[in-house]
């Protein structure tokens, strides 16, 4: 066994790295950039040797300046991580020609699987099933085009030497190709290197279910089970599960054993996973193969209570596999939820910024938290917006989901927008609940994923307009009065307690405000509130301990979370989460950034393309600029019919979140 290795990596995977490491004895040695001197995963390491500027460009992907480190620090081994130089097989190469392992498959696997069309061609002959396309190293526009017509629409690009959903496009009408054919490019060559590109028949309503395997140097291979991928976005997973719902032990075998088989086909060795699309009538189809650990690993760890990090540095140190196929059992079910900083309100863009509160629920034998950051620490545009994964485990299915949203419910995250609002939502929806699955689940469900519809509002604003009412109250109570003009606590509007009469009070909700009017009724000893919402009031009563709100509405009484987060607060309840705020006074400034004519960066990032020249005339939902944040693409659409006068920014340039980025004139309407 090893001594001392490097992890190639930063963040979340290079601390569940070190702590597998830790415990089996070796020493490690972290790398890291500029951005990174203070991050978690430095300071839990033995070592940590330096490599370079905050871009990957510039530190985590040159391979020359990771070989240096681990003679530097002497490590035996190199752990890769995901991402990065994980699945380079010039890296796996310049290891072992400088005497160093790689803890990962041979550079002819990494080969093999790394182009998609190569890989699917491999398959093809060792006779797992494909889905239809063209996977040709003729790369021309013109015959991929072409290709594409023949399937016959909707098709999928993906880039040959992707993952991650990067270098993705679903094409559903032909008049799109060209546009989504050039984004996929620019986006496969940002992050790989490579703007190779395939197109296949895309498959609706398809599962994403996806088969952990593992391979040694003694001709042994092994699957552990399955995992559900299916909820994603932006061919991005935010969710995983295992064992993958509805899974029979028939089909579950059909598939292992397939897995297998592609693993054997290219002389595999380490941890690998063999993703397939299953069809709504039970078939099967190979997608790609991820020579690497996976993000998603912990769910498979937790259902067979295996760590599959001590199976790599095993198998990569010339051991045999640990177990046999017939010595693993699946046991209980998991979940892990992806904590991202993000805006799911907005399409899902990366969110930036400091993470000035963090806390994270305890951790348990039913929970576990995998993270790489720390309070206090930026959330960078240079690196994957990934906060933490969070992971539950219990006896079935619905246990386990109980306990995911009770996790979510108390995870506490200040300073960035974040997506557990949504995670808390998804958790809670009746769909995902009964396990209807597949990959277009957010856009079927996004009423109940997002929490906006009236009859959400009517139940949930006097719950929100009651804990600002008692909030309130406490705040007067525990503190003098506020000098800050600003306070909303201050406004001279009808969110003053102790008041005769009505008291009209703002609330907004997904960027939109909603008057509350509030009437103190009742008795000093017995205070009770009418509030109403549109055309219905109730009679609402409670108590507020800490983040939790005991309420009585129309004599039902229940208990709700309710967490602030800067200027916003989050209610978690039965039904799902609703994201608030009290409407700030207007005072009567004018933001000049803020009006129908501006138009504005939504997230630190770089300009990539000027779709239009300065002085055209655009319509709304016209692409004008196309920006890249956290190795995404992101479309800039005109808010407004009208003309773009002046572009402040070129291709290339890197820009601030909140930026106004060109100078728009919306026409007048007729």
């Amino acid at each position: 066994m090893f001594r001392k290795i490097l992890i190639a990596n930063r963040g979340e995977i290079a601390c569940r790295v070190i702590k597998t490491a830790r415990r089996m004895g070796i020493k490690t040695v972290a790398v890291y950039s500029d951005a990174d001197r203070e991050a978690l995963h430095v300071s839990m390491a033995d070592e940590a040797v330096h490599i370079g500027a905050a871009p990957p460009r510039e530190s985590y992907l040159l391979a020359d300046r990771i070989i240096e480190a681990c003679k530097q620090s002497g490590a035996e081994a190199v752990h890769p991580g995901y991402g990065f130089l994980s699945e380079n097989a010039g890296f796996s190469r310049l290891c072992l020609a400088n005497d160093i392992v790689f803890i990962g498959p041979p550079e002819s696997a990494i080969e093999a699987m790394g182009s998609k069309s190569a890989a699917k061609t491999i398959m093809e002959k060792a006779g797992v099933p494909l889905l239809p396309g063209y996977h040709g190293e003729d790369q021309s526009s013109e015959l991929i085009r072409e290709a594409a017509g023949e399937l016959g629409y909707p098709v999928l690009l993906k880039a040959v030497a992707g993952g991650g959903g990067k270098g993705m496009r679903r094409v559903s009408r032909a008049q799109d190709f060209d546009e989504a054919l050039s984004a996929a490019r620019r986006e496969a060559a940002a992050s790989f290197g490579n703007d190779d590109m395939l197109v296949e028949k895309f498959l609706e309503q398809p599962r994403h279910v996806e088969f952990q395997v593992f391979c040694d140097q003694h001709g042994n291979a092994v699957y552990l089970f399955e995992r559900d991928c299916s909820v994603q976005r932006r061919h991005q997973k935010i969710i995983e599960e295992a064992p993958a719902p509805g899974m029979t032990p028939e089909l579950r075998q059909q598939m292992g054993e397939a897995a297998v088989q592609a693993a054997r086909a290219i002389d595999y060795e380490g941890a690998g996973t063999v993703e397939f699309l299953l069809g709504q009538d039970g078939a099967f189809y190979f997608m790609e193969m991820n020579t690497r650990l996976q993000v998603e690993h912990p769910v498979t760890e937790m259902i067979t209570d295996q760590d599959l990090v001590e199976w790599q540095l095993r198998v990569a140190a010339g051991e045999k596999l640990p177990l046999g196929q017939a010595d693993l059992r699946i046991d209980g079910h998991a979940f892990e939820a992806r904590i991202y900083a993000e805006d799911p309100d907005k399409d899902f863009l990366p969110a930036t910024g400091t993470l000035s509160y963090l806390q994270a629920p305890s951790e348990s034998r039913h929970v576990r938290v995998d993270t790489g950051v720390l309070q206090g620490d930026e959330v960078s545009q240079f690196y994957d917006p990934m906060i933490a994964k969070l992971i539950v485990w219990d006896e079935n299915r619905a246990r386990a989901l109980t306990r995911l949203a009770k996790a979510l419910s108390e995870y506490r995250v200040s300073g960035v927008t974040t997506n557990i609002s949504f995670l808390y939502n998804l958790a809670n929806c009746q769909a995902f609940v009964d396990a209807r699955l597949d990959t277009g689940f957010i856009e079927t469900h996004r009423e109940s994923l997002f929490h906006a519809s009236e009859q959400d509002l009517v139940q949930d604003l006097p719950l929100a307009s009651l804990y600002l009412l008692l909030r309130l109250e406490l705040s007067s109570r525990s503190r003098a009065r506020s000098t800050d003009p600003w306070s909303p606590w201050n406004a001279a509007n009808a969110w003053r307690l102790n008041e005769p009469g009505i008291h009209t009070g703002g609330i907004v909700v997904n960027g939109r405000d909603y008057d509350v009017p509030v009437e103190e009724i009742g008795t000093e000893r017995n205070r009770r509130f009418r509030i109403t919402v549109g055309d219905k009031s109730v009679v609402a009563a409670g108590e507020l301990r800490e983040n939790e709100l005991y309420a009585d509405i129309d004599g039902y009484r229940r208990r709700v979370v309710v967490v602030p987060h800067d200027d916003q607060f989050t209610l978690f309840g039965d039904r799902g989460a609703m994201q608030f705020a009290l409407r700030q006074p207007d005072y009567g400034q004018d933001d000049a950034g803020s009006g129908p004519g501006a138009f504005t960066a939504p997230m630190h990032g770089v300009i990539v393309k000027l779709l239009v020249e300065a002085g055209a005339d655009v319509e709304k939902g016209q692409p004008v600029i196309i920006m890249e944040a956290m190795k995404m693409e992101h479309t800039l659409c005109a808010p407004a019919d009208g003309s773009v006068r002046e572009f402040f920014f070129q291709s290339g340039d890197q820009v601030e979140g909140g930026v106004e980025l060109l100078e728009f004139d919306q026409s007048s309407p007729d």
